[in-house]
C-alpha cells in the first residue's frame, strides 16, 4: 500500500506520462487514497484526460478534480458556433440516435438533455463534445428511457459480473428497484470499480447506476 507521498508522486508520474496532458500546470495532493487535482489546462478534453489518468493509478480510491479550463485566445468560440459543431458531430456518430440529444451552450459550457435507449448512447454524445474548440465544461443530463420488464435486472447483472475475469461471486452485490441499480462490495482497483459500473449500465432496462463499491 502506497503512503500519501508515494501516491502523490505516482499520480504526478502518470500525468507526465500521458501525452495529451501538460502536467506542469497541474497540482496533485493525496490523502488516504483520495487524490485532489488543481491547476489549469487549455481544454476540457485535457481536463478529462487528467482525471482519467489519475484514477487509473494503483491505490487511488477517489479523485477530487478542481482543474480550471483556460482557453487560449485562438481556440475560443462563440456559443452558437459550439452548439452547431456539437449537432454536426452527432449527425456523424452512429451511436447517437438522430434528434435524441439536445444541446444548450452558455459561455462555453455545454448541457446535454433528451432521452436515449442505452447508456452507451449517452456516453457517446458526451464524448463527441468534449474535444470541441471553446468547450470549458459538459453537463450530461441525458436520461435513459425506462423499459417495461426489469424484474430480472439484478440477476442479469450479477451473472454478467460473474462472467468477467475481474470479479468473483463474493466481491460485488447487485440490487435493483425498477431500473435503478445499486452496486456494493469491494474490489482491488478503480479500474475494476469502473468495469462493474459499465457492466451494470450494459443491462437492458438499467436507467441509473449507483456505484457504492469500495476499493480495498
Amino acid at each position: 500500500m502506497l503512503n500519501d507521498n508515494q501516491l502523490q508522486q505516482a499520480v504526478l508520474a502518470e500525468l507526465k506520462w500521458e501525452p495529451s496532458i501538460t502536467a506542469a500546470h497541474i497540482g496533485v495532493t493525496a490523502n488516504g487514497g483520495v487524490v485532489a487535482l488543481t491547476g489549469h489546462v487549455e481544454s476540457f478534453m485535457e481536463k478529462h484526460a487528467a482525471e482519467t489518468a489519475a484514477s487509473r493509478v494503483k491505490g487511488v480510491k477517489a479523485v477530487a478534480e478542481e482543474i480550471e479550463v483556460r482557453l487560449p485566445f485562438d481556440t475560443k468560440r462563440g456559443d452558437e458556433e459550439i452548439a452547431a459543431a456539437a449537432l454536426e458531430r452527432f449527425s456523424w456518430d452512429v451511436s447517437v440516435p438522430p434528434d435524441a440529444v439536445k444541446v444548450k451552450v452558455e459561455k462555453g459550457w455545454i448541457t446535454l438533455t433528451g432521452a436515449v435507449d442505452w447508456h452507451y448512447q449517452k456516453e457517446a454524445a458526451e464524448q463527441d463534445v468534449r474535444g470541441l474548440f471553446g468547450v470549458v465544461g459538459v453537463s450530461n443530463q441525458t436520461t435513459i428511457k425506462p423499459r417495461i420488464n426489469v424484474s430480472n435486472l439484478s440477476d442479469d447483472i450479477t451473472h454478467a459480473l460473474h462472467r468477467s475475469v475481474f470479479f468473483d461471486p463474493k466481491e460485488v452485490t447487485v440490487s435493483a428497484q425498477g431500473g435503478k441499480v445499486k452496486l456494493t462490495g469491494t474490489v482491488h482497483s478503480w479500474h475494476d470499480r469502473q468495469v462493474a459500473a459499465a457492466t451494470a449500465w450494459a443491462a437492458p432496462g438499467a436507467t441509473a447506476v449507483e456505484n457504492d463499491i469500495a476499493i480495498m
